[in-house]
């Protein structure tokens, strides 16, 4: 049975449904302040004066949000200047999952992407999220790299 889901961006009033997401999750849980929304209310306020910059959600029947994806166009040059699309925060609600909708949610944000003029998406999950890295590759990505990060704070 086709799963029910429709997909809008985020806007202000979603912001505390959005941290929601990321706190239902392990490592999302011991690194999100979500008792202190006027930090995510200003992340959120700088992203929309970016363009192409955006949190897709997805809608259940009951119009709740059940899943989200931040989606980020970044210009550079390498790859003949090849537009590349960064997705990030990519989270199901854990009662939401095995029904389709994480797939689903990636196709529409492959399709933004190319609706945005990218030739690539990328991501970086943790290397502990063993069910994250079979989804993706279930999708096709392919861990062609190895993701760094350096702390700057």
């Amino acid at each position: 049975m086709p799963v029910a889901v429709s997909f809008r961006f985020a806007e202000a009033d979603d912001v505390s449904a959005i941290v929601a997401l990321l706190v239902d999750d392990s490592l999302g849980a011991g690194r999100e302040i979500s008792g202190d929304l006027d930090v995510y209310m200003n992340a959120f306020q700088e992203m929309e004066r970016q363009d192409n910059n955006k949190y897709l959600l997805a809608i259940d029947p009951d119009e709740s949000i059940i899943g989200c994806v931040q989606v980020t166009a970044i210009a550079g040059l390498s790859r003949s200047g090849m537009k590349r699309a960064q997705l990030e925060g990519i989270r199901v609600l854990n009662t939401a999952r095995g029904r389709g909708i994480g797939a689903l949610l990636m196709s529409r944000a492959h399709d933004i992407a190319l609706d945005w003029g990218c030739g690539l998406v990328q991501l970086t999950t943790d290397q502990s999220r063993e069910d994250a890295l079979r989804f993706y590759e279930r999708l096709g990505y392919m861990k062609s790299h190895h993701g760094m990060k350096f702390a700057l704070s």
